[in-house]
């Protein structure tokens, strides 16, 4: 990224009007946790109606503390295309993650009365209220769209999504019925939850197997790691590893090397609430990749985990073709899909989930509480193979790490993971997922 920085800054500098190099150079910079906003603001001039550059200049201003400006950016931008749907997403995000946890969708409610056929503006809408499990007001919502566009099968689908996520239709096994002949992974996995939900993992099963071979594997396996273990079937262990395919390191950072990097993490936690589409609950999450930053506390956190990384990848058992952990080549560099830090406060925890885009998930312990402190045992603790507890399922982890300043978890992101809440204290992390390997022709 560093390379990347002095190329476009080079390009900016030998033509400072071209609209190309002044978006490249505010975006990299971003990226690269460099003051950007000035640059997005010249970015505009050059391209005033560019819808990337606002959103862009609206998270830089986020960023560098300037959220009043932020917000009024994207609420001047909305007023004359209130039919952005982006812009209002990342309005009432903008206005979640800053403490507003009541109004942060009202841009949404002015831009539906001047284009109250706008299907995609109700999703945008429904959707952000469903990812903070807010089923009353995702009611409200979808109702209100259903009353202006009777018949629309996109609203038809989000109706039955909403009946089952929110547990309304739990004991109703047709539900999905009219939906049946439909091809669509969404959908299918809609009907995969509602089917767990309704104690039939059988029917959930047939679902999933139909996936696990096909482009949207990585969202079914999960489910059928707890379909297999519903109902004892070998192929779990299989999956899952006997022991579990999982380690903890304890990386070699001296006491004062963690308390630097805590300090430097602290610094980059501005936010007062997490965003709704994440797991954290009861702290937040920094908000762009972690690994980018220059700081050298960070750069070399990178290194030891890219180390250790490869060290797991060493010890797993042979390949097997099947799998979507052993399945994929071993040959390649490692990247990184995402990396980010998580600070949680007392009674803080993560809800279970899993990393769709990822090969190899994890959790950096940089700073955790006292035991005395935090609870007893598992309190803080990472669990494993756990599913989320609004499927019903009574299902216990397949193993608890306990958390340790400098331990590393590595563990296949298709796995169910979560944290248990802690008493009082700090507990912070680095996490990333590692990219999944490109299968090619000559592996």
């Amino acid at each position: 990224m560093e390379e990347a920085l002095d190329t476009i800054r080079t390009a900016a500098t030998l033509n400072p009007d071209d609209p190309r190099a002044a978006f490249g150079l505010a975006q990299i910079s971003f990226e690269c946790w460099q003051p950007a906003a000035d640059l997005f603001a010249k970015a505009r001039q050059l391209m005033p109606s560019n819808a990337d550059i606002i959103r862009n200049h609206a998270l830089a201003l986020a960023a560098e503390g300037d959220s009043g400006s932020a917000q009024l950016l994207l609420e001047e931008t909305l007023a004359v295309a209130p039919g952005w749907v982006e812009g209002h997403r990342i309005l009432a995000v903008q206005r979640i993650t800053e403490g507003d946890g009541t109004d942060f969708d009202r841009s949404f409610v002015i831009a539906a009365k001047a284009e109250p056929q706008n299907v995609a503006l109700y999703m945008a809408w429904f959707q952000l209220h469903a990812q903070r499990k807010d089923w009353k007001r995702a009611a409200n919502v979808l109702n209100a769209a259903q009353a202006r566009l009777p018949g629309n099968r996109t609203l038809e689908l989000a109706a039955l999504y909403l009946a089952s996520e929110s547990g309304d239709a739990r004991n109703d096994p047709t539900l999905f019925d009219t939906v049946a002949d439909l091809a669509d992974p969404g959908i299918d996995l809609c009907r995969v939850r509602h089917h767990l939900r309704a104690g039939d993992p059988i029917r959930a099963m047939a679902i999933t197997e139909r996936h696990v071979t096909g482009p949207t594997a990585r969202m079914f396996w999960p489910y059928l790691a707890l379909c297999w273990r519903l109902l004892d079937d070998a192929r779990a262990t299989w999956l899952d590893g006997k022991p579990i395919f999982a380690t903890a390191l304890d990386l070699e950072f001296s006491p004062s090397e963690l308390r630097a990097l805590a300090e430097v993490l602290r610094g980059l936690h501005r936010l007062k609430a997490p965003y709704p589409d994440q797991s954290v609950r009861g702290g937040t999450q920094t908000d762009r990749q972690l690994f980018f930053h220059p700081h050298p506390a960070i750069q070399k956190t990178r290194q030891m985990v890219s180390a250790a990384v490869h060290s797991f990848i060493d010890a797993l058992p042979a390949q097997d073709a099947r799998h979507p952990l052993l399945g994929l080549p071993r040959n390649q560099p490692i990247l990184f899909e995402g990396s980010w830090s998580v600070r949680l406060a007392g009674a803080g925890y993560h809800a279970a989930h899993t990393h769709v885009m990822g090969w190899i998930s994890s959790a950096l312990y940089i700073v955790v509480p006292e035991p005395d402190v935090a609870g007893p045992a598992p309190a803080g603790h990472l669990a494993l193979g756990a599913p989320p507890p609004e499927l019903g399922l009574s299902m216990e982890p397949i193993r608890y790490i306990e958390p340790k300043a400098g331990r590393l978890a590595l563990f296949p992101s298709t796995l169910w993971h979560g944290t248990e809440p802690f008493a009082e204290g700090e507990r912070m992390t680095i996490a990333f997922d590692i990219r999944i390997p490109q299968i090619t022709e000559a592996f």
